[in-house]
Protein backbone atom coordinates (compact mmCIF):
# COMPACT_ATOMS: atom_id res chain seq x y z
CA UNK A 1 0.00 0.00 0.00
CA UNK A 2 1.29 3.43 -0.92
CA UNK A 3 0.30 6.31 1.36
CA UNK A 4 0.63 9.80 -0.10
CA UNK A 5 0.69 12.80 2.17
CA UNK A 6 -1.46 15.91 1.96
CA UNK A 7 -0.32 19.38 0.90
CA UNK A 8 1.22 19.77 4.36
CA UNK A 9 3.14 16.52 4.09
CA UNK A 10 4.56 15.36 0.75
CA UNK A 11 6.19 12.26 2.15
CA UNK A 12 5.35 8.93 0.49
CA UNK A 13 5.39 5.81 2.69
CA UNK A 14 5.37 2.29 1.28
CA UNK A 15 3.59 -0.20 3.53
CA UNK A 16 4.17 -3.71 2.18
CA UNK A 17 3.42 -7.03 3.90
CA UNK A 18 6.38 -9.08 5.09
CA UNK A 19 6.32 -12.88 4.95
CA UNK A 20 8.78 -15.76 5.02
CA UNK A 21 9.02 -15.53 1.25
CA UNK A 22 10.07 -11.87 1.59
CA UNK A 23 13.04 -12.95 3.73
CA UNK A 24 13.93 -15.67 1.20
CA UNK A 25 13.87 -13.23 -1.69
CA UNK A 26 15.94 -10.72 0.28
CA UNK A 27 18.69 -13.28 0.87
CA UNK A 28 18.63 -14.45 -2.75
CA UNK A 29 18.88 -10.84 -3.91
CA UNK A 30 21.89 -10.31 -1.62
CA UNK A 31 23.69 -13.40 -2.93
CA UNK A 32 22.89 -12.78 -6.60
CA UNK A 33 23.21 -9.01 -6.90
CA UNK A 34 25.14 -7.70 -3.91
CA UNK A 35 27.74 -10.45 -3.64
CA UNK A 36 27.81 -10.93 -7.45
CA UNK A 37 30.32 -13.78 -7.39
CA UNK A 38 32.61 -14.71 -10.29
CA UNK A 39 35.35 -17.30 -10.70
CA UNK A 40 37.84 -18.55 -13.28
CA UNK A 41 36.60 -21.29 -15.63
CA UNK A 42 37.62 -22.70 -19.01
CA UNK A 43 35.38 -19.98 -20.51
CA UNK A 44 37.17 -17.17 -18.68
CA UNK A 45 35.94 -14.99 -15.84
CA UNK A 46 32.40 -16.36 -15.42
CA UNK A 47 29.55 -15.49 -13.09
CA UNK A 48 28.64 -18.24 -10.64
CA UNK A 49 24.98 -19.33 -11.03
CA UNK A 50 22.87 -19.16 -7.86
CA UNK A 51 19.93 -21.52 -7.44
CA UNK A 52 17.31 -22.10 -4.79
CA UNK A 53 17.85 -25.74 -3.89
CA UNK A 54 14.32 -26.38 -2.61
CA UNK A 55 12.46 -25.04 -5.62
CA UNK A 56 9.43 -26.85 -7.02
CA UNK A 57 10.06 -29.73 -9.40
CA UNK A 58 8.50 -27.83 -12.29
CA UNK A 59 11.03 -25.05 -11.79
CA UNK A 60 13.92 -27.49 -11.47
CA UNK A 61 12.84 -29.27 -14.65
CA UNK A 62 12.90 -26.03 -16.61
CA UNK A 63 16.40 -25.29 -15.36
CA UNK A 64 17.68 -28.83 -16.01
CA UNK A 65 19.05 -28.00 -19.45
CA UNK A 66 21.02 -25.05 -18.11
CA UNK A 67 22.11 -26.64 -14.82
CA UNK A 68 23.18 -30.08 -16.09
CA UNK A 69 25.32 -31.40 -18.89
CA UNK A 70 24.47 -34.12 -21.42
CA UNK A 71 25.35 -36.85 -18.92
CA UNK A 72 23.02 -35.41 -16.26
CA UNK A 73 25.75 -34.06 -13.99
CA UNK A 74 25.45 -30.59 -12.43
CA UNK A 75 27.57 -28.05 -14.25
CA UNK A 76 30.15 -26.66 -11.84
CA UNK A 77 30.86 -24.17 -10.37
CA UNK A 78 27.45 -23.63 -8.79
CA UNK A 79 25.99 -22.12 -5.64
CA UNK A 80 22.81 -23.30 -3.94
CA UNK A 81 20.76 -21.70 -1.15
CA UNK A 82 18.57 -23.69 1.25
CA UNK A 83 16.45 -22.59 4.21
CA UNK A 84 17.04 -25.06 7.03
CA UNK A 85 15.31 -23.62 10.13
CA UNK A 86 12.86 -20.98 11.37
CA UNK A 87 12.93 -20.21 15.12
CA UNK A 88 10.65 -17.86 17.06
CA UNK A 89 12.76 -16.97 20.08
CA UNK A 90 10.88 -14.94 22.76
CA UNK A 91 14.23 -13.58 23.97
CA UNK A 92 14.94 -11.92 20.61
CA UNK A 93 12.11 -9.57 19.71
CA UNK A 94 14.01 -6.85 17.88
CA UNK A 95 13.34 -3.16 18.61
CA UNK A 96 9.60 -3.73 19.20
CA UNK A 97 9.97 -5.52 22.53
CA UNK A 98 6.62 -5.29 24.33
CA UNK A 99 3.68 -7.47 23.43
CA UNK A 100 0.82 -5.14 22.51
CA UNK A 101 -2.40 -7.00 21.63
CA UNK A 102 -4.81 -5.27 19.23
CA UNK A 103 -7.64 -3.30 20.81
CA UNK A 104 -10.20 -4.60 18.30
CA UNK A 105 -10.65 -7.37 15.75
CA UNK A 106 -9.03 -5.34 12.96
CA UNK A 107 -5.51 -5.96 14.26
CA UNK A 108 -3.86 -2.54 13.98
CA UNK A 109 -1.18 -2.04 16.65
CA UNK A 110 1.91 -0.21 15.36
CA UNK A 111 1.31 3.30 13.96
CA UNK A 112 3.51 3.84 10.91
CA UNK A 113 2.05 6.99 9.32
CA UNK A 114 -0.19 9.96 10.03
CA UNK A 115 -1.90 12.42 7.74
CA UNK A 116 -4.46 15.25 8.07
CA UNK A 117 -8.04 14.62 7.02
CA UNK A 118 -8.64 17.88 5.19
CA UNK A 119 -12.40 17.47 4.72
CA UNK A 120 -13.30 16.80 8.38
CA UNK A 121 -10.84 19.41 9.66
CA UNK A 122 -12.40 21.94 7.29
CA UNK A 123 -15.89 21.10 8.55
CA UNK A 124 -14.94 21.84 12.17
CA UNK A 125 -13.30 25.12 11.18
CA UNK A 126 -16.24 26.24 9.02
CA UNK A 127 -18.72 25.38 11.77
CA UNK A 128 -16.77 27.51 14.28
CA UNK A 129 -16.58 30.42 11.84
CA UNK A 130 -20.29 30.20 11.02
CA UNK A 131 -21.20 30.05 14.72
CA UNK A 132 -18.99 32.97 15.77
CA UNK A 133 -18.92 35.19 12.66
CA UNK A 134 -21.95 34.00 10.68
CA UNK A 135 -19.65 33.45 7.74
CA UNK A 136 -18.06 30.29 6.39
CA UNK A 137 -14.28 30.25 5.78
CA UNK A 138 -13.77 33.21 8.12
CA UNK A 139 -10.50 32.99 10.00
CA UNK A 140 -11.49 33.02 13.66
CA UNK A 141 -8.18 32.12 15.34
CA UNK A 142 -4.50 31.95 14.58
CA UNK A 143 -4.24 28.24 15.31
CA UNK A 144 -6.79 25.55 14.64
CA UNK A 145 -6.87 23.13 17.55
CA UNK A 146 -9.52 20.84 16.07
CA UNK A 147 -7.42 18.91 13.56
CA UNK A 148 -8.57 15.45 12.51
CA UNK A 149 -5.70 13.06 11.84
CA UNK A 150 -5.78 9.68 10.15
CA UNK A 151 -3.48 7.13 11.78
CA UNK A 152 -2.30 4.15 9.72
CA UNK A 153 -1.31 1.13 11.79
CA UNK A 154 -0.16 -2.41 11.01
CA UNK A 155 -0.08 -5.64 13.07
CA UNK A 156 2.72 -6.10 15.55
CA UNK A 157 5.89 -7.46 13.90
CA UNK A 158 6.88 -10.96 14.99
CA UNK A 159 10.64 -11.52 14.88
CA UNK A 160 12.08 -14.87 13.84
CA UNK A 161 15.56 -16.32 13.36
CA UNK A 162 15.83 -17.89 9.91
CA UNK A 163 18.82 -20.10 9.13
CA UNK A 164 20.10 -20.64 5.59
CA UNK A 165 22.90 -22.83 4.26
CA UNK A 166 24.75 -21.65 1.18
CA UNK A 167 26.60 -24.50 -0.50
CA UNK A 168 29.44 -23.78 -2.94
CA UNK A 169 30.24 -26.51 -5.51
CA UNK A 170 33.38 -26.34 -7.65
CA UNK A 171 35.69 -28.62 -9.59
CA UNK A 172 38.96 -26.93 -8.67
CA UNK A 173 40.51 -25.52 -5.54
CA UNK A 174 41.17 -22.18 -7.23
CA UNK A 175 37.48 -21.70 -7.96
CA UNK A 176 36.57 -22.51 -4.36
CA UNK A 177 39.08 -19.97 -3.03
CA UNK A 178 37.76 -17.23 -5.32
CA UNK A 179 34.12 -17.81 -4.35
CA UNK A 180 34.44 -18.39 -0.60
CA UNK A 181 36.80 -15.49 0.14
CA UNK A 182 34.13 -12.76 -0.37
CA UNK A 183 31.95 -14.46 2.27
CA UNK A 184 34.85 -14.37 4.73
CA UNK A 185 35.71 -10.71 4.09
CA UNK A 186 32.07 -9.52 3.98
CA UNK A 187 31.50 -7.12 6.85
CA UNK A 188 35.24 -6.56 7.27
CA UNK A 189 36.11 -7.37 10.89
CA UNK A 190 32.59 -8.47 11.85
CA UNK A 191 30.15 -11.00 10.47
CA UNK A 192 27.22 -8.58 10.21
CA UNK A 193 25.41 -7.21 7.16
CA UNK A 194 22.04 -5.70 6.25
CA UNK A 195 19.90 -6.98 3.37
CA UNK A 196 16.68 -5.55 2.01
CA UNK A 197 13.79 -6.37 -0.29
CA UNK A 198 10.43 -4.77 -1.05
CA UNK A 199 11.08 -1.91 1.39
CA UNK A 200 12.02 -4.18 4.33
CA UNK A 201 15.49 -4.50 5.87
CA UNK A 202 16.87 -7.54 7.68
CA UNK A 203 20.04 -8.18 9.68
CA UNK A 204 22.15 -11.18 8.71
CA UNK A 205 25.01 -12.88 10.53
CA UNK A 206 27.53 -14.94 8.57
CA UNK A 207 28.70 -18.10 10.32
CA UNK A 208 32.32 -18.29 11.40
CA UNK A 209 32.76 -21.92 10.34
CA UNK A 210 33.20 -22.61 6.62
CA UNK A 211 32.96 -26.37 6.66
CA UNK A 212 34.45 -28.26 3.73
CA UNK A 213 33.13 -31.61 2.51
CA UNK A 214 35.47 -32.50 -0.35
CA UNK A 215 35.92 -35.90 -1.92
CA UNK A 216 39.35 -35.21 -3.42
CA UNK A 217 41.00 -37.60 -0.95
CA UNK A 218 38.83 -40.45 -2.21
CA UNK A 219 40.59 -42.43 -4.91
CA UNK A 220 37.35 -43.86 -6.29
CA UNK A 221 35.81 -43.30 -9.69
CA UNK A 222 33.37 -40.61 -8.54
CA UNK A 223 33.64 -37.11 -9.94
CA UNK A 224 36.07 -34.97 -7.96
CA UNK A 225 34.45 -31.90 -6.48
CA UNK A 226 34.98 -29.35 -3.75
CA UNK A 227 32.10 -28.44 -1.46
CA UNK A 228 31.94 -25.68 1.18
CA UNK A 229 28.94 -24.74 3.31
CA UNK A 230 28.32 -21.24 4.66
CA UNK A 231 25.66 -20.75 7.33
CA UNK A 232 23.68 -17.51 7.29
CA UNK A 233 21.34 -16.47 10.11
CA UNK A 234 18.77 -13.79 9.36
CA UNK A 235 16.92 -11.79 12.00
CA UNK A 236 13.67 -11.31 10.13
CA UNK A 237 10.21 -10.08 10.96
CA UNK A 238 6.76 -11.25 9.91
CA UNK A 239 3.87 -8.80 9.61
CA UNK A 240 0.39 -10.28 9.47
CA UNK A 241 -0.77 -13.78 8.66
CA UNK A 242 0.02 -13.70 4.96
CA UNK A 243 -2.65 -15.04 2.58
CA UNK A 244 -4.60 -16.46 5.56
CA UNK A 245 -5.06 -13.05 7.16
CA UNK A 246 -8.74 -12.27 7.78
CA UNK A 247 -8.34 -8.63 8.89
CA UNK A 248 -7.05 -5.54 7.04
CA UNK A 249 -3.33 -5.26 6.34
CA UNK A 250 -3.41 -1.54 7.16
CA UNK A 251 -5.92 -0.14 9.69
CA UNK A 252 -6.91 3.53 9.42
CA UNK A 253 -8.29 5.27 12.51
CA UNK A 254 -9.07 8.88 13.41
CA UNK A 255 -8.57 10.88 16.59
CA UNK A 256 -11.27 12.62 18.60
CA UNK A 257 -11.13 16.43 18.54
CA UNK A 258 -14.30 17.26 20.47
CA UNK A 259 -16.34 15.48 23.12
CA UNK A 260 -19.98 16.41 23.60
CA UNK A 261 -22.31 15.16 26.34
CA UNK A 262 -25.97 15.96 25.59
CA UNK A 263 -28.34 16.79 28.49
CA UNK A 264 -31.42 14.74 29.23
CA UNK A 265 -34.20 17.36 29.03
CA UNK A 266 -36.93 15.02 30.27
CA UNK A 267 -35.08 14.30 33.51
CA UNK A 268 -34.41 18.00 34.25
CA UNK A 269 -37.87 19.14 33.09
CA UNK A 270 -36.19 21.63 30.80
CA UNK A 271 -37.69 23.11 27.69
CA UNK A 272 -35.60 23.66 24.56
CA UNK A 273 -33.65 26.90 24.85
CA UNK A 274 -34.01 27.17 28.64
CA UNK A 275 -31.47 26.48 31.38
CA UNK A 276 -32.59 26.91 35.00
CA UNK A 277 -29.57 26.78 37.31
CA UNK A 278 -31.72 27.00 40.46
CA UNK A 279 -32.83 23.38 40.02
CA UNK A 280 -29.25 22.20 40.48
CA UNK A 281 -28.30 24.37 43.46
CA UNK A 282 -27.65 22.63 46.74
Amino acid sequence: MEVKGTNLDKKVININPCSIETIDRALMKWVKEDMDLYCTTNKGWTKVPVRWSTAERARQTKEAREARDSAGHIILPALTVERTAVVKDPARKGPYWANVPPHDDRGGVLVVARRINQDKTKNFQNAAALRNRSQVNFKTQKQNKKIVYEYMSIPQPVYVDVTYVITVWTEYQQQMNEIVQPFITEGNGINYEVIEFDGHKFEIFIGQDFSQENNVADMGEDERKYQTKVEIKVLGMLIGDGPNQDHPKVVITENAVEVKMPRERVMTDEKPGEWDKSKFRG
